[in-house]
């Protein structure tokens, strides 16, 4: 968990990235921008707003031979050693994504590297370095008001409500390649600026594999539990699923089979589809971990606990108490009308 409420951008250094593939320019500042009050709130609403709101999916510096050799992540541990270097590594850190500014579809924009204080992640206080990009530029109206009228002048510029690229990287977990958080409004070229220039790859963490091994589950629920069993039992697998992880504070995988699965019988269902489908969510040979409970709160208002049936009737479960389903809820058939029914049992209509 990451708290921003308390950073301070330190320095700021703006730097102008063109379209390489295009014969555009790059223009590097000489010195860092002149900080004020009142523009070091609208920044820090504008840079750190996308991070406050979105999911924490934290990435890492990666290298197919060594980290080190990941040119961002040098740049960036100089620039933790000694601070005072920001502005001149930031130009560094704008040639590099410059360098990799060369599809067509890349638009020039606006690079902002800033030095962070006081950030909070993990519970610990840290430094952080935060890299923007703004790219997308919008019309906006000014005014100037005349003798006898008011003159309506369109310019353009920087929407503050919608950061295009960011990315937060904290000095935290160094040797495992920095925990990182980014944000790209625009998913037309997402490999440019995660690949290409980041070169991260997922932070393998307990929040990470809680939350794939929760969406292995949720897919599991779905193409076996479901053509075997019936909707009702795929909704009462995954709240059994998801109550387990809620419960407890390490998965244990033998554990969890014992207390999720009912049916004997997709116990070897279960480990086959694991083996098939296992490096599709990286979870091989992952049977026990430590359970991140953001995660599972996170993942829990995803998961859909709602029956759907083609009578335009829907029976919504409860992830909280799944036992009430079992209980209370009842499936058959009816003969005469050659359909399917479910019975439910109640004391009293409960109030909205």
């Amino acid at each position: 968990m990451i708290n921003l409420y308390s950073t301070q951008i330190e320095s700021l250094s703006v730097h102008k990235i063109g379209n390489k593939n295009k014969s555009e320019s790059i223009f590097l500042s000489e010195s860092p921008y002149a900080l004020n009050d009142e523009i070091t709130a609208l920044l820090k609403e504008y840079f750190f707003k996308p991070f406050r709101e979105k999911e924490e999916n934290y990435f890492q510096f990666v290298n197919e031979v060594d980290v080190e050799f990941n040119p961002l992540y040098k740049i960036v541990t100089e620039i933790f050693e000694q601070p005072s270097s920001v502005h001149e590594k930031s130009k560094q850190i704008a040639s590099l994504l410059y360098e990799q500014s060369q599809h067509p579809h890349i638009k020039s924009g606006e690079l902002y590297v800033t030095f962070l204080d006081n950030v909070t992640i993990d519970n610990e206080k840290v430094d952080a370095i935060g890299i923007f990009k703004s790219e997308l530029k919008h019309d906006f109206l000014q005014f100037d008001e005349k003798e006898s009228t008011i003159d309506l002048l369109i310019q353009q510029g920087v929407n503050l409500n919608k950061l295009d690229k960011g990315c937060l990287i904290f000095n935290h977990k160094k040797e495992e390649g920095y925990k990182i958080l980014s944000v790209d409004s625009n998913r037309y070229d997402t490999k440019y600026w995660l690949e290409h220039f980041l070169g991260v790859d997922a932070f393998a963490d307990e929040n990470f594999y809680t939350k794939k091994y929760m969406k292995f589950c949720q897919d599991f629920a779905k193409d076996v539990v479901l053509p075997a069993e019936d909707k009702k039992e795929e909704v009462m697998f995954m709240n059994r699923a998801v109550n387990h992880f809620a419960k407890n504070d390490t998965f244990e995988e033998s554990a969890f089979l014992n207390d999720v699965i009912d049916n004997p019988d997709l116990i070897p269902e279960f480990k086959h589809y694991k083996e098939e489908k296992a490096p599709k969510y990286h979870i091989e040979d992952l049977t026990s971990f430590p359970i991140a409970n953001n995660a599972v709160t996170a993942a829990r208002k995803k998961m859909k606990n709602v029956i759907n049936l083609d009578t335009n009737v829907q029976i919504k479960m409860d992830f909280i108490n799944p036992e009430s389903a079992e209980k209370f809820v009842e499936k058959g058939w009816d003969e005469e009308k050659q359909m399917y029914y479910y019975l439910v049992y109640f004391n009293k209509e409960q109030k909205s």
